[in-house]
Protein backbone atom coordinates (compact mmCIF):
# COMPACT_ATOMS: atom_id res chain seq x y z
CA UNK A 1 0.00 0.00 0.00
CA UNK A 2 1.38 3.34 -1.34
CA UNK A 3 1.59 6.43 1.63
CA UNK A 4 -0.18 9.39 0.18
CA UNK A 5 2.59 12.31 0.29
CA UNK A 6 3.26 13.80 3.43
CA UNK A 7 0.71 16.74 4.06
CA UNK A 8 3.80 19.36 4.49
CA UNK A 9 1.92 22.22 3.17
CA UNK A 10 -0.87 21.54 6.26
CA UNK A 11 -1.03 22.51 9.72
CA UNK A 12 0.36 19.86 11.89
CA UNK A 13 -2.07 21.39 14.58
CA UNK A 14 -5.45 23.33 15.00
CA UNK A 15 -4.90 26.59 16.59
CA UNK A 16 -7.20 26.77 19.39
CA UNK A 17 -6.75 23.32 20.69
CA UNK A 18 -3.42 22.37 19.64
CA UNK A 19 -4.78 18.78 18.42
CA UNK A 20 -3.42 17.29 15.26
CA UNK A 21 -4.97 17.69 11.88
CA UNK A 22 -6.64 14.94 10.50
CA UNK A 23 -4.58 14.76 7.36
CA UNK A 24 -1.52 14.65 9.54
CA UNK A 25 -3.28 11.81 11.53
CA UNK A 26 -4.15 9.67 8.14
CA UNK A 27 -0.53 9.86 6.89
CA UNK A 28 1.20 9.19 10.26
CA UNK A 29 -1.28 6.20 10.70
CA UNK A 30 -0.51 4.67 6.88
CA UNK A 31 3.15 5.37 7.70
CA UNK A 32 3.37 3.30 10.98
CA UNK A 33 1.10 0.79 8.97
CA UNK A 34 4.04 0.28 6.10
CA UNK A 35 6.66 0.09 8.67
CA UNK A 36 4.92 -2.48 10.76
CA UNK A 37 4.58 -4.42 7.48
CA UNK A 38 7.52 -4.47 5.98
CA UNK A 39 9.84 -7.11 6.01
CA UNK A 40 12.71 -7.27 8.66
CA UNK A 41 16.15 -8.94 8.07
CA UNK A 42 17.14 -10.91 10.72
CA UNK A 43 20.65 -11.96 9.57
CA UNK A 44 22.80 -11.73 7.28
CA UNK A 45 26.05 -14.13 6.61
CA UNK A 46 28.35 -13.26 4.14
CA UNK A 47 31.68 -15.16 3.16
CA UNK A 48 34.62 -15.11 0.71
CA UNK A 49 37.33 -17.31 -0.61
CA UNK A 50 35.26 -20.54 0.10
CA UNK A 51 37.15 -23.49 -1.29
CA UNK A 52 35.24 -26.84 0.13
CA UNK A 53 31.69 -27.77 0.98
CA UNK A 54 29.97 -26.19 4.13
CA UNK A 55 27.60 -28.59 5.86
CA UNK A 56 24.58 -27.83 7.26
CA UNK A 57 25.15 -24.81 9.49
CA UNK A 58 22.44 -22.36 10.97
CA UNK A 59 22.11 -18.88 10.16
CA UNK A 60 22.56 -17.30 13.00
CA UNK A 61 19.87 -15.38 14.42
CA UNK A 62 17.74 -14.78 17.68
CA UNK A 63 15.10 -17.88 18.08
CA UNK A 64 12.55 -17.85 15.48
CA UNK A 65 8.93 -17.71 15.87
CA UNK A 66 6.66 -19.54 13.88
CA UNK A 67 5.99 -17.35 10.46
CA UNK A 68 6.93 -16.92 7.00
CA UNK A 69 10.79 -16.16 6.24
CA UNK A 70 12.57 -15.10 3.53
CA UNK A 71 16.14 -16.10 2.22
CA UNK A 72 17.42 -14.15 -0.15
CA UNK A 73 21.19 -15.38 -1.43
CA UNK A 74 24.29 -14.47 -4.00
CA UNK A 75 26.69 -16.80 -4.52
CA UNK A 76 29.23 -16.38 -7.88
CA UNK A 77 32.28 -17.90 -8.29
CA UNK A 78 35.22 -16.09 -7.16
CA UNK A 79 38.41 -18.48 -8.73
CA UNK A 80 37.55 -20.55 -11.65
CA UNK A 81 38.74 -24.01 -10.99
CA UNK A 82 41.66 -24.77 -13.85
CA UNK A 83 39.31 -28.16 -15.42
CA UNK A 84 35.73 -28.01 -14.20
CA UNK A 85 33.68 -26.97 -10.89
CA UNK A 86 30.06 -27.41 -9.39
CA UNK A 87 28.63 -25.66 -6.66
CA UNK A 88 24.80 -26.50 -5.27
CA UNK A 89 23.41 -24.04 -2.25
CA UNK A 90 20.79 -26.24 -0.41
CA UNK A 91 18.20 -24.94 2.53
CA UNK A 92 16.45 -26.39 5.49
CA UNK A 93 13.90 -25.91 7.79
CA UNK A 94 11.22 -27.13 9.38
CA UNK A 95 7.55 -26.46 8.34
CA UNK A 96 4.69 -28.14 10.36
CA UNK A 97 7.03 -30.66 12.17
CA UNK A 98 8.03 -31.76 8.51
CA UNK A 99 11.86 -31.21 7.63
CA UNK A 100 11.90 -29.37 4.09
CA UNK A 101 14.83 -28.91 1.65
CA UNK A 102 15.37 -26.96 -1.17
CA UNK A 103 18.29 -27.13 -3.62
CA UNK A 104 19.39 -24.23 -5.97
CA UNK A 105 20.66 -25.56 -9.58
CA UNK A 106 24.29 -26.68 -10.00
CA UNK A 107 26.75 -23.56 -10.70
CA UNK A 108 28.79 -25.44 -13.38
CA UNK A 109 29.95 -22.62 -15.66
CA UNK A 110 33.47 -22.53 -13.76
CA UNK A 111 33.97 -18.53 -14.92
CA UNK A 112 34.89 -15.60 -12.21
CA UNK A 113 31.32 -13.98 -14.58
CA UNK A 114 29.34 -17.76 -13.39
CA UNK A 115 26.81 -16.65 -10.37
CA UNK A 116 23.88 -17.39 -8.92
CA UNK A 117 21.02 -15.52 -6.73
CA UNK A 118 17.16 -16.51 -5.56
CA UNK A 119 14.76 -15.99 -3.24
CA UNK A 120 12.71 -18.74 -1.15
CA UNK A 121 9.92 -17.87 1.38
CA UNK A 122 10.16 -20.60 4.03
CA UNK A 123 7.35 -21.57 6.21
CA UNK A 124 9.22 -22.27 9.71
CA UNK A 125 7.90 -23.55 13.24
CA UNK A 126 8.54 -22.15 16.31
CA UNK A 127 12.10 -22.10 17.60
CA UNK A 128 13.64 -24.26 14.64
CA UNK A 129 16.21 -22.80 12.73
CA UNK A 130 17.15 -22.13 8.51
CA UNK A 131 20.24 -23.98 7.62
CA UNK A 132 22.28 -23.89 4.66
CA UNK A 133 25.10 -25.36 3.08
CA UNK A 134 26.77 -26.32 0.07
CA UNK A 135 28.29 -29.02 -2.27
CA UNK A 136 31.25 -27.81 -3.34
CA UNK A 137 33.40 -30.33 -6.73
CA UNK A 138 36.38 -28.68 -7.83
CA UNK A 139 38.77 -30.55 -10.62
CA UNK A 140 42.19 -29.05 -11.56
CA UNK A 141 45.58 -27.69 -9.93
CA UNK A 142 43.81 -24.57 -9.28
CA UNK A 143 40.70 -24.90 -6.91
CA UNK A 144 37.53 -23.59 -7.35
CA UNK A 145 36.80 -20.44 -4.74
CA UNK A 146 33.28 -18.98 -4.22
CA UNK A 147 31.65 -15.94 -2.76
CA UNK A 148 28.37 -16.53 -0.57
CA UNK A 149 25.95 -14.06 0.67
CA UNK A 150 22.98 -14.96 2.84
CA UNK A 151 19.76 -12.66 4.23
CA UNK A 152 16.94 -13.80 6.10
CA UNK A 153 14.86 -11.75 6.49
CA UNK A 154 11.15 -11.84 8.23
CA UNK A 155 7.85 -11.53 6.20
CA UNK A 156 5.10 -12.46 8.39
CA UNK A 157 4.52 -14.16 12.01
Amino acid sequence: MASPPMPARDALTYTKKNLITRSWQVWLRNLTTQVNDAPSRIQTVSLSAQAASIGATSIPSTTLTTGLYRVTWYTRISVAATTSSSLTLTLNWIDDAVTMSLSGAALIGNTITTSQTGTALLAVDNASPVTYATTYVSVGATPMQYTLDLTLEVVNT
